[in-house]
């Protein structure tokens, strides 16, 4: 069970001003060709360890983040599951667990803290049950549109023109 990012949101500060570390509110962008390091949530889940293997490390700057979650990305996926050809049934359950998710709006869905060292970024990355499962139902709305727009380029390629070419 993963605990409750809310408290986590307020408990994690006081914690890295005790341990004498600065906080820098930001996030790391993973656009970039850095090198990312994510700390294994799954093997060791208190954020404490991440941070005690940072002050070991010398550093003495976390970048911390927290991400409200906004039933505007639940309308946003909604609007994008309308454009897919998923099967009648398919589509209906997406639906409906999309709209349960809008009963998490306002809660702390997702935790991040970050340090650097030699150009390398190392990650804590904690996130609800319920956020993941919004990311995997935007993953899969996003591959039924991709192989939807793929359909569709090979239906105007079959099309095109009416013409056919022996040479």
């Amino acid at each position: 069970m993963k605990p409750n990012l809310d408290t986590l949101k307020t408990e994690i500060p006081e914690y890295l001003h005790s341990k004498g570390l600065a906080i820098f509110q930001g996030f790391v962008n993973e656009l970039h060709e850095q090198k990312l390091v994510f700390w294994d949530i799954d093997l060791e889940p208190d954020y404490r360890m991440f941070v005690e293997c940072a002050v070991r490390a010398e550093v003495h700057l976390i970048v911390f983040n927290h991400r409200k979650f906004q039933r505007q990305m639940v309308d946003d996926a909604m609007e994008r599951l309308e454009d897919t050809d998923l099967p009648r049934e398919e589509l209906r359950a997406m639906e409906r667990r999309l709209k349960e998710l809008r009963s998490f709006d306002g809660f702390t869905c997702a935790i991040e803290l970050a340090f650097e060292i030699q150009d390398r970024f190392y990650i804590y990355d904690q996130r609800t049950e319920w956020y993941e499962e919004l990311l995997d139902l935007m993953d899969q709305i996003d591959s039924a549109t991709a192989l939807g727009d793929l359909d569709d380029d090979e239906e105007d390629e079959d099309t095109e023109g009416g013409y056919f070419s022996r040479n």
